[in-house]
């Protein structure tokens, strides 16, 4: 990274004074007589610079120096996390807080600067927002080597202001000393992309995902002095993918400088040489993929029919083979426990895929995991992916079943194999669990046969990262199904060798690496207050409307708390807990004489009066509200549990008490 003049000579003194700060000269001086005295032979008399770095490197100066130097630079620009580090979490601070943090001297750093953008069209006609004014946003979200960053959001414009910088680790050699700089021609081997996701959040908080782009880095590696602006234009997802969204310019630095670049003629050789090495790979797989089809069609006729899925279009309309979706996918210290996964991917939002125009037709688009967890919504075959990746980062033999429900409508959700041999549902939009017991049609008639409690009616196949099953039983409803993926009789196996050549992580260029999930940025006691403040002032001026007046019982609020608690722990680890309790105290806040009524109600955003809104919509709730009586006394408790991904749960409870009068 280069600097002005000015600024290398501050750098300089700044350096020079620590060291004398420190007294380093005085204690090179000690390493170095005492390393002639002890190391040097008598028939040897010179001394070269590396003896003396790695004397003093031994010793841990260096080190000690290194340590005491900061450099300062702004949270908002560089947010980020990494295997190595716990997650942290992007959070919006106004005005910028300067940072000091240590930079790695021994580490090679790819900065990456988003100058501005142009020709996003569709923004073209929008004014510039008035000073405090909401307007619509859009954030840039990365992903690099188990690094996550986030951008500063900035009003939608058809030349939108980005001005963010982001430093990327990129490699440090493992080996040997550990102080070795790996250059440009090691570099060039890391196929790994820069995974850019643009994201649209309008006035009322609701997520778009407008972009979702792989940017190849390495041509940075034969720029001129390291450095080199490119202007990457964005293509829309879905329907659009064709279609031009807008443009980033975005400028590349390698730092520290690259003492030797490459040629373009290396970087763009090594390319091509990627770019065929995955065609053939894919070329490969396909060809398998058609005969494997077409010997399962020879099985039975009927199977044509089936909801055998090989292949999915992800959000940029790429075909990717269904298995390169699920991944192992360990959360760290952000989940706990298998159910508490269920519970994270069931609260993210659910929301078909957009369709232009009508006849009622279902888009698809399977989305990279980079793109659901930042857009915070997607399909139901986004849900059933996190969550077949999660629970195969927690050990379990989990696969993805593709289906359909009630009316035949399309379907995916997730099963577990026990060692035991239990199979197990999971619904991956409601966190729901379900024991399958099939049903043997040969019984008698007399024979009491299990009732499925699932929602689920057939099933075409099953796949996780490295195995895919078609199912070949007589009948595909899955209440007589039996899930012994062994027997070939029941499922027809793909070969696994075919499936690890095109899905098994850095196979194929195509294949996106898997992000590490991010703690929640969302203070659940300041949101829970917010709502809960917001909700208090919409009920109050709807009683109003009604020539109603309003009365709150703080107290008699504060007791719902421990029903909300109880109510996300159920929907957690299936297990209710506390009640007794709650109703104890609710019995002791209600004199003799009165009546108590509460109404519970559960949401996955936290627009307060959205909310409010569906809640009228239930006369329990609005009888709760709009109560007329003798001595009426309004309460509600907002209850906000966070999840990773700043994913919430939200629990609200209104309730009211007031005198009986016959």
């Amino acid at each position: 990274m280069s600097l002005p003049p000015e600024r290398a000579s501050e750098l300089r003194e700044l350096i020079q004074r620590q060291l004398l700060k420190m007294d380093v000269h005085g204690r090179i001086r000690e390493v170095l007589a005492e390393t002639i005295r002890e190391e040097l032979a008598p028939e040897h008399q010179q001394l070269s610079t590396e003896d003396l770095i790695k004397a003093l490197r031994q010793r841990g100066i260096i080190d000690d120096v290194m340590k005491e130097l900061k450099f300062v630079t702004d949270v908002n620009e560089k947010e980020r996390t990494s295997a190595s580090k716990p997650s942290t979490h992007f959070v919006a601070r106004e005005p910028p807080v300067l940072k000091k943090t240590n930079i790695d001297p021994t580490r090679r750093y790819l900065y990456l600067q988003v100058l501005g953008g142009k020709a996003f069209l569709e923004h073209l006609q929008e004014p510039d927002p008035l000073p405090g004014q909401v307007c619509s946003t859009f954030t840039l979200c990365l992903h690099f080597r188990n690094q996550r960053f986030r951008s500063k959001p900035v009003p939608c414009a058809c030349e939108p202001d980005f001005n963010d910088g982001f430093l990327l680790e990129v490699h440090k050699d493992s080996l040997g000393d550990g102080s070795k700089m790996v250059d440009a021609t090691t570099m060039l081997s890391i196929c790994d992309p820069v995974h850019m996701v643009l994201i649209k959040t309008d006035t009322f908080g609701e997520t778009t995902l407008v972009a979702s782009h792989f940017l190849e880095w390495r041509s940075v590696l034969a720029a001129e002095n390291g450095i080199t602006n490119i202007a990457v234009e964005l293509l829309g997802v879905g329907s659009e993918s064709k279609v031009s969204v807008g443009v980033l310019n975005i400028r590349l630095e390698m730092y520290p400088q690259l003492s030797k670049t490459l040629s373009p003629e290396i970087t763009n050789t090594q390319f091509t040489l990627e770019r065929q090495k995955t065609a053939e790979k894919e070329r490969l797989f396909l060809v398998y993929a058609k005969q494997w089809w077409k010997e399962y069609l020879q099985i039975r006729p009927t199977h044509n029919t089936r909801l055998v899925k090989i292949f999915a279009q992800d959000e940029n309309g790429v075909n990717r083979p269904v298995c390169s979706y699920v991944r192992p996918l360990r959360a760290g210290r952000l989940l706990d426990t298998p159910r508490q996964a269920a519970r994270f991917v069931s609260v993210l939002g659910y929301e078909r895929a957009p369709v232009i125009g009508g006849g009622g037709g279902k888009q698809e688009q399977w989305c990279t995991l980079l793109a659901f967890i930042c857009r915070n919504k997607g399909d139901c075959e986004d849900h059933a992916n996190l969550l077949c990746s999660l629970l195969l980062g927690y050990g379990l033999e989990a696969f993805v079943c593709v289906g359909t429900k009630a009316k035949g409508v399309p379907h995916t959700w997730v099963m577990t194999c026990g060692t035991n041999g239990t199979i197990t549902f999971w619904e991956s939009l409601t966190g729901h669990r379900y024991i399958h017991r099939p049903i043997n049609p040969d019984d008698p008639p007399l024979v009491e046969q299990p009732k499925p409690l699932y929602p689920y009616r057939t099933i075409g196949c099953v796949f996780n990262h490295h195995k895919f099953f078609g199912n070949c039983q007589p009948t595909d409803a899955v209440e007589v199904c039996v899930f012994d993926l062994h027997d070939e009789s029941k499922w027809k196996p793909m070969s696994g060798e075919a499936i690890k050549s095109v899905c098994s992580p850095g196979a194929a260029s195509s294949v996106p690496p898997f992000p590490p999930l991010c703690a929640s940025a969302i203070d659940a006691a300041v949101t829970s207050n917010e709502i809960e403040l917001q909700l208090r002032l919409l009920v109050s001026e709807h009683r109003k409307d009604l020539g109603l007046s309003t009365v709150w019982d703080d107290h008699l609020s504060y007791l719902l708390s421990p029903a909300l608690a109880a109510y996300e722990l159920e929907r957690t680890t299936s297990i209710s807990a506390g009640n007794e309790e709650f109703q104890d105290a609710v019995r002791r806040a209600v004199p003799d004489g009165h009546t108590f009524k509460g109404f519970p109600i559960h949401f996955v955003y936290r627009n307060a009066r959205r909310a409010f809104a569906t809640c009228l919509r239930s006369p329990f709730c609005e009888e709760i509200i709009c109560c007329r009586g003798d001595q009426v006394r309004l309460a509600v408790r907002v209850r906000v549990f966070t999840y990773p991904e700043s994913a919430c749960a939200v629990w609200i409870m209104f309730a009211c008490k007031y005198r009986s009068v016959l």
